[in-house]
């Protein structure tokens, strides 16, 4: 890169941090000025704009207001004041924002419930909120019915739509379309509780992270400059909105803008491209595995005829992304990195495929509160030096990514309403006695120019014949070979071996040599990185936001007779490449007899 490129993309990023600090500059958690008032401000201004399109109809910002004071004057009838709690259990729908930011007109809580739960899970995230009502849709019935009884408290159930429960659409009519009096907020401020958004759920029951107001504002606001949102833009949502993703930062991006989401029920990979072009998309809100979903799909008529300038989003993998952008033909994605609940966070503003975000040396003092810390794969734990203070990670080393913990509002962590999963985030005594930081459970490292850049889960990475293999390497390296669509890599247990080994499961979109795949892995990863079993499945296994499921996988292994008639392969040294796994070959594993 010439130095005018360079100093025009320096310039460009200075431009974006002024652009993030004028719509976030004055969230604090000692404001009085809430969520609910971001929402009114926006309505007043854009009154007539629609707010959202959804299955041919439209929304105005003042219909949507409507809505949304309706739902806040029910809630006050039921009796319910600030700092109660609510549980929202429904499907897509513009109702769904209407009635969580209804609630905050009046200081109620929200939990964000992912609406693909049933029984124990579904009455696990009910219970642990303390909700003392549920609010349901129309395609809840069959799991409030299925978790019946296991509710604490036994909540009333509302539904708007559904058979199930109170009539809540008859309730919502003779309700009030007046904005409640701000006095049924008075006296909160940006540190106390507006929301719960639970972890997907990959490992064991989702946790309720506990979003305050100020967090809530930074999530709505934080991607309106990097995607340059104006009134203008027409948002394409369709990620779950009770994931922060889509549900929270995609929403505020629109909503605190004057702009227009096109909203749809779940996404489709067939319906994408229509839906686009269309609505007149101008900006989407992604998950890695969505972009990868369009990219293994058949060509398009209208895959090239859209407007989409420009979208943000994580988890999108570098083999991806290029072809991503290049066949689809969109300028622009901001590639974030973050969590829900984490006080550590970074957005790629330049778009340099591959990176989850930058730390230029001029930057360096606005990322005091990061780290990234060297690591045992092992242990699972921070590696310390002889002082037992952590050890900072080199360039281009991966290391756990850590935020530390402090008062602004960059720098807090509120943690879960369980405090032992709240303990767990949490490391203390890291550069000097007494400080505290949270954990994100992420190796991440950074380059020699400040760009940031994933690189595993910790769980997911393993170590086999001494050395740390990353699932994630693994993945696109499984990627690149023709007629392999998905590729979740995990480690298992082998006996008389050290370590784990590497595993694939893999979903197919044509012909595959499976014998063959060993040379082609062998050429593109070191030796050690190899997987030495590959499972093939019909669909990948994966949560509400398309994160893959391991845990049920690693439980299964390479048993035969545990993976319900998926193809098992392993590499066989004899035969030089994989081979199945037959039961003579898996009594032999047991036995010890491979050389690997």
């Amino acid at each position: 890169m010439n130095l005018f490129a360079k100093l025009g993309r320096e310039y460009r990023l200075f431009q974006d941090i002024l652009l993030v600090k004028k719509w976030t500059g004055d969230i604090s958690p000692d404001s009085d000025h809430l969520v609910a008032d971001d929402y009114e401000q926006a309505v007043d201004k854009f009154s007539a704009n629609v707010a959202f399109r959804f299955e041919g109809k439209s929304t105005t910002y003042s219909e949507f207001d409507e809505t949304a004071s309706r739902f806040a004057n029910w809630a006050l009838a039921q009796g319910l004041k600030a700092g109660d709690c609510i549980a929202l259990f429904m499907e897509n729908r513009p109702e769904y924002v209407a009635a969580w930011a209804g609630f905050a007109k009046i200081g109620v809580v929200t939990a964000l419930i992912n609406h693909n739960l049933e029984n124990d899970a579904l009455a696990h995230c009910v219970n642990i909120s303390e909700a003392k009502l549920i609010v349901t849709g129309a395609d809840q019935d069959a799991a409030i019915t299925g978790a019946a009884g296991l509710f604490k408290d036994a909540p009333k159930v509302w539904s708007l739509g559904g058979a199930v429960g109170e009539d809540l659409g008859g309730a919502l009519a003779g309700a009030s379309s007046a904005r409640p009096d701000r006095s049924h907020r008075a006296g909160l401020l940006g540190k106390d509780l507006c929301l719960y958004v639970y972890t997907s759920g990959t490992t064991g029951l989702p946790k309720a992270a506990r979003l305050t107001q100020a967090r809530t504002q930074g999530m709505m606001k934080s991607f309106i400059a990097p995607c340059r949102i104006t009134p203008k833009d027409r948002v394409y949502i369709t990620l779950p909105l009770y994931h922060g993703t889509g549900g929270l930062c995609g929403v505020g991006q629109a909503l605190m803008t004057g702009a227009t989401i096109i909203l749809r029920r779940k996404f489709s990979a067939s319906a994408f491209w229509d839906d686009a072009t269309d609505e007149g998309a101008t900006a989407i809100v992604y998950i890695g595995e969505l972009c990868r979903y369009l990219v293994n799909s058949p060509p398009h008529p209208k895959e090239r005829a859209h407007h989409i300038r420009t979208g943000f989003g994580n988890g999108l993998r570098p083999e991806v992304w290029e072809e991503f952008l290049e066949r689809f033909n969109i300028p622009h994605l901001a590639e974030f990195y973050g969590s829900t609940e984490g006080n550590v966070s970074f957005i790629n503003f330049d778009g340099k495929p591959g990176a989850i975000g930058r730390i230029p040396g001029w930057l360096k003092s606005q990322f005091a509160h990061v780290g990234f810390v060297k690591f045992d794969i092992e242990t699972e734990q921070p590696v310390r030096g002889p002082d037992g203070f952590c050890i900072p990670a080199a360039d281009d080393e991966p290391g756990e990514a850590i935020g530390k913990i402090g008062d602004d509002v960059r720098q807090r962590f509120e943690g879960y309403n369980d405090q032992k999963a709240t303990e767990k985030k949490l490391l203390r005594d890291v550069f000097e006695k007494g400080d505290l930081w949270f954990r994100t459970g992420d190796l991440l490292k950074k380059d020699k120019a400040g760009y940031i850049y994933f690189v595993d889960r910790i769980g997911d990475t393993y170590r086999w014949k001494g050395e740390n293999v990353s699932t994630n390497e693994v993945g696109e390296a499984l990627s690149k070979i023709d007629g392999i669509a998905t590729a979740n890599v995990y480690g298992v247990p082998v006996p008389g071996t050290d370590g784990k080994a590497g595993m694939a499961a893999v979903t197919l979109d044509g012909a595959v040599d499976m014998p063959g795949v060993y040379k082609r892995l062998a050429a593109l990863l070191p030796s050690y990185s190899v997987p030495i079993f590959i499972r093939v499945q019909p669909e990948a296994e994966t949560t509400g936001t398309f994160k893959y499921r391991k845990v049920e996988l690693v439980a299964e292994g390479f048993d035969p007779s545990k993976v319900e008639g998926d193809a098992v392969w392993m590499y066989d040294p004899a035969e030089g490449g994989y081979a199945p796994v037959t039961p003579a070959r898996y009594e032999k594993l047991l036995a010890g007899g491979f050389k690997f």
